[in-house]
């Protein structure tokens, strides 16, 4: 995905928020709490939706894969991932940047063995 799409989904969320009334660059420090716990439980429901188009109940013969319904859920998660770091301040490019860093954090770790959980590095990302 290039920047570009990420910035378009980043205005089209933007926009759907605006409409139903959400304005993440209007909100105080309560607001921004509030709006984070809100999108985190959205989006551990569409985790859940997402769960439930595997089979994953070993016990049940009905359930059947649905990978259109699983795509669709991944585009739920999106709307929500989006709408929270819009609420966090972070435009398309923000993301963009910290998911590069990260990313090579992440290999950094994997190289050196990544034998004891220490998160300090993630300190490192800030800027």
């Amino acid at each position: 995905m290039s920047q570009d799409m990420l910035a378009e989904m980043f205005r089209m969320q933007e926009a759907l928020n605006k409409r139903i009334g959400v304005k993440t660059t209007d909100m105080d420090e309560q607001d921004r709490q509030e709006w984070i716990l809100n999108y985190c439980r959205a989006m551990s429901q569409e985790i859940a939706e997402l769960t439930d188009s595997v089979p994953w109940k070993w016990w049940a013969r009905y359930q059947k894969y649905d990978p259109q319904n699983a795509r669709v859920e991944i585009v739920d998660l999106f709307h929500f991932l989006i709408s929270l770091a819009q609420v966090l301040g972070m435009s398309a490019a923000d993301v963009h940047d910290l998911y590069m860093r990260k990313n090579e954090l992440n290999f950094k770790r994997q190289e050196s063995g990544y034998t004891v959980k220490d998160e300090s590095d993630n300190r490192l990302l800030e800027k």
